[in-house]
């Protein structure tokens, strides 16, 4: 059980500079070692957090040695434990959290045990975000409209959530329509340095979004998990993680003139990709910091899941502390922030000779070296120079259907589309722009690019171009601070005359909510085979996320989105080819209606002011009035509706008994999906809306709701019944079962049917019989979900064979009782002959203390193959997880026992 702390002779007092004192800290320094000096600024954040938890229980003094050590022990792959300070939700994931923290207390009680004890142990922000769908757009009043629209449809998950706030302390709800969760948190929610019962601290967290990495350029540590880890961590459980590597990213040099953050971004993304950074902390280091602004950082911080680091660092200096400043940290927050970084050596301070870091490897990039580009059209590390853009474009059309493909034959790629649009003679060919957004919290919470489209805007109006009617285009800020300046500034109108209305303050486009295109265009596009195009300036492109009818997906910086939508195509060299015609009939070029890095510098110094980030955030403590007139019970117990289509009493722990079930092996199981490569939680996870032919579809109809209340499978995430049935749904989705067919399809074995995903597994599971998958690399990329595994886990999949996992994903897998498995180097089920027709088994010790982690398993099928996989328990903890059936039952069990 736990004890004292080891390491209480180093806990110091931090005095004020005026007199008096902060709080108490323990002090990296008084530890006396000189190898601290020499870790990366990422590390000291893991090994302060080790040192202060140290109770030689959950973490020891040997975890706290393992860190010092982190040169020689990080390339070990050793397993050390964390306790990240805060946990983050926002409302799509944070309803499953809630529905199973409800649920745990229903199992506590069932078993005997105190259900009180169910709530969060550190503190949880939960910020109602991803509930933007853009159903009005193009009018001043669009933010009202999508705001009433919202409420009308997730009234009772938003009440639901409300329920949670009361019913379980340590539980802040951020209302609906106050922006996108990591811009919130960025500009209100990071502390920084917390200050708790007096004891001081870095701030850390871990969100059930992939991009809560965002906060790394706040000098925050965190990450994405899976809502399940997440949920084990504020109940108090230590994350297990293996000890990242971390790859030191040195900047030098300026961004040239009229290159954006987006660009760099997308550089980066392009770099780290290459180099290999999966399962590492990125940190990033060198005189070309200084040239970077807060909101520049928190860009490239935010796609840290883009280039596959589990977080890109950058640590606190005299930026920073500005950027507090600005936001409207007060002066006495900022300097305690300061001075506890400065005395336990967390502070950068370049006007200081720096102490050579160790990185596990090295990259460099002069900014100059930057240009103008976009990404995609699936991919967002699949960057294209703008001025390559055009040709990159006709590559695709002919290249084989892939990420860079889609297979045009050379007589239909010039041809033209003639149809009605609200009675105006309308034309579409391959390459046209339907969609143009300016979205996703990568860069509106970026002023510069921000203002840098309304500046594109501006000159374009005062030229006389405009944007097409049919092209739906939007503006969804992250923050009502977007707004505040844009106003200021006196830029909005311009923005608002090429049809970038304010939609709302959430994700939109970027995570599928696009809304309906007009029924015009969508004919047009869907009858005729027409490759459309989406320019956003997200950070996803996958095919089927933005909009099931635009095959072709870019992202780009917002006054690129601007510049795109009044082009009308991806098919444009913007070098040689006009935008457009002007009023007077002359043409007009990108370069005239393009700002200078110094135009866009002077309206930020004037329009973005501390205090619109205080108005704003003041505001939301108040709610707003549907917010605060929704009404919810005060039990602390839920009582569930069994009509609800919401909000469902999950399966979980419905057969849980005391005993742990120990481990489980596979018998003759079927194939259900046989998959390639890059198959991504996108695919996997319910997403976007629900297809009216889908099962999910079929359930809502059959419970009376009508297809135009459907809603999205984000908004139903609460509801087990209907995201089993969204698992593998998407319209993408390449199954080998079915030699290449696209659509959310299997093969039934032994029968040979053709069924949907959902009612494939239904018959295997009425029949008795397990089942697995096979996958090729980077099984589970993309967004963290943790429906990616429940999902899998009600359809009764008991294992996963892939290449490799995305580091997420598998951690899911494993929280949810499926085992993940990997072939060995060089092989995969190609490789090995393995159909997908065949039956297997996967044989596993009786004990999981007769498994290790990493070990070797033996896979055998029933035609006479075997082969060797490798079992990716990575932890001692997650094997304790599988024995206990999944992560929240061995939470649950421990509580009843006293050990947690």
């Amino acid at each position: 059980m736990a004890s004292s702390n080891p390491f209480a002779s180093i806990l110091k007092t931090l005095e004020k500079p005026g007199g008096g004192e902060f709080g108490k800290y323990y002090s990296l320094p008084a530890l006396g070692d000189p190898r601290i000096d020499r870790l990366p600024y990422s590390i000291r954040i893991l090994l302060e957090s080790a040192i202060r938890n140290c109770d030689e229980f959950q973490v020891k003094a040997k975890d706290v040695e393992k860190i010092i050590d982190w040169e020689n022990s990080s390339p070990k792959q050793v397993e050390i434990p964390f306790k990240p300070a805060r946990v983050l939700l926002q409302d799509f994931t944070g309803v499953p959290a809630v529905v199973d923290l409800a649920c745990m207390r229903d199992a506590m009680n069932k078993l005997g045990g105190d259900s009180n004890k169910i709530n969060p142990l550190v503190p949880v922000d939960l910020v109602i975000d991803h509930s933007v769908q853009v159903d009005v757009a193009g009018s001043e009043n669009a933010v009202q409209a999508n705001m009433e629209l919202e409420f009308q449809r997730n009234k009772e998950r938003f009440g639901f959530l409300k329920w949670g706030s009361n019913a379980f302390h340590n539980m802040l709800v951020v209302p609906p329509g106050s922006g996108i969760v990591h811009q919130v948190n960025l500009e209100y929610l990071g502390r920084v340095v917390f200050n708790t019962e007096g004891i001081l601290y870095p701030d850390s967290v871990v969100g059930t979004d992939s991009h809560t990495t965002m906060i790394d350029g706040l000098g925050v540590a965190g990450w994405g998990v899976g809502g399940i880890e997440a949920e084990a961590a504020m109940l108090g459980q230590p994350m297990s993680m293996v000890l990242p590597g971390v790859v030191g990213f040195k900047l030098s040099g300026k961004l040239r003139d009229g290159v954006t953050a987006t660009d760099l971004v997308l550089t980066v993304t392009q770099m780290l990709r290459k180099h290999g950074v999966v399962g590492k902390f990125v940190e990033f280091y060198g005189e070309g910091m200084g040239e970077l602004s807060l909101a520049d950082r928190a860009t490239i911080a935010n796609m840290s899941p883009e280039y596959g680091a589990t977080m890109g660092f950058f640590p606190v200096d005299h930026i920073t502390l500005q950027y507090l400043k600005l936001t409207g940290r007060s002066d006495e927050t900022v300097s305690m922030i300061e001075s506890y970084l400065r005395a336990n050596n967390m502070f950068v301070d370049y006007s200081q000779p720096q102490v050579e870091k160790v990185y596990s490897s090295y990259l460099e990039l002069n900014l100059k070296d930057v240009e103008p580009c976009v990404s995609g059209p699936k991919r967002p590390h699949d960057r294209v120079p703008l001025k390559e853009m055009k040709a990159d474009w006709h590559s695709c059309l002919d290249n084989k259907v892939g990420f860079k493909g889609f297979a045009i034959p050379k007589e239909s790629q010039s041809k033209v589309v003639e149809f009605s649009h609200h009675g105006t003679p309308a034309q579409l060919r391959h390459g046209d722009v339907v969609i143009a957004a300016i979205t996703s919290c990568t860069n509106t919470s970026n002023p510069s690019v921000m203002l840098g489209a309304a500046l594109v805007a501006k000159k374009a109006c005062e030229l006389g171009l405009e944007v097409k009617p049919w092209i739906k285009t939007s503006l969804a800020p992250g923050s009502g601070v977007v707004t505040k300046y844009l106003e200021k500034s006196g830029l909005q109108k311009y923005l608002n005359q090429l049809g970038f209305h304010i939609v709302g303050y959430g994700c939109t486009t970027c995570i599928g909510n696009s809304g309906d295109l007009n029924e015009s265009v969508a004919s047009a596009i869907s009858e005729n085979d027409i490759v459309a195009a989406a320019v956003l300036s997200g950070n996803r492109n996958f095919e089927g996320r933005v909009h099931p009818l635009t095959r072709a997906n870019y992202l780009a910086s917002p006054p690129l989105v601007v510049a795109y939508a009044l082009a009308g195509t991806v098919d444009i060299d913007f070098e040689k080819e006009p935008i457009g015609v002007g009023k007077d009939g002359k043409q007009i070029f990108f370069r005239d209606i393009w700002p200078s890095t110094e135009e866009v510098a002077n309206v930020v110094q004037s329009s973005v002011l501390p205090a619109m980030f205080k108005a704003t955030y003041e505001a939301i403590t108040q709610g707003n009035p549907m917010w605060n007139q929704l009404s919810v019970p005060s039990s602390t117990l839920y009582t569930w509706d069994p009509k609800s289509t919401y909000i469902h009493d999950p399966p979980y722990f419905k057969t849980m008994t005391m005993s742990p079930p120990g481990p489980h092996g596979v018998k003759d199981a079927y194939c259900l999906l046989n998959f390639g490569d890059s198959i991504t939680t996108d695919h996997i996870s319910p997403a976007g809306s629900i297809h009216k032919d889908s099962p999910a579809a079929r359930y809502l109809m059959e419970r009376g709701v009508d297809r135009r209340d459907f809603n999205s499978y984000g908004s139903r995430r609460g509801n087990d019944e209907i995201m089993a049935r969204g698992t593998f749904a998407n319209i993408r989705i390449v199954n080998k079962l079915l030699k290449g067919e696209v659509g959310p399809k299997t093969l039934h074995s032994p029968s040979g049917e053709k069924l949907s995903v959902f009612d494939a597994a239904m018959r295997h599971k009425s029949e008795g019989q397990d089942t697995i998958i096979l996958a090729g690399a980077e099984y589970g990329s993309g967004s963290s979900r943790d429906w990616a595994a429940k999902g899998p886990m009600l359809l009764g999949v008991k294992a996963v064979i892939a290449k490799s996992f995305e580091r997420i994903h598998r951690s899911n897998l494993v929280g949810m009782g499926i085992i993940p498995l990997c072939f060995k180097p060089g092989q995969d089920a190609e490789t090995l002959g393995l159909t997908g027709h065949e039956r297997y088994t996967i044989d596993l010790p009786s004990s999981v203390s007769e498994i290790k982690p990493g070990q070797d398993i033996t896979v055998v099928t029933d035609n006479g193959k075997s082969f060797t996989c490798t079992i990716r328990f990575d932890t001692e903890v997650e094997l304790a997880y599988f024995d206990h059936g999944g992560i929240l039952q061995y939470v649950i069990r421990n509580l009843i026992g006293g050990k947690c």
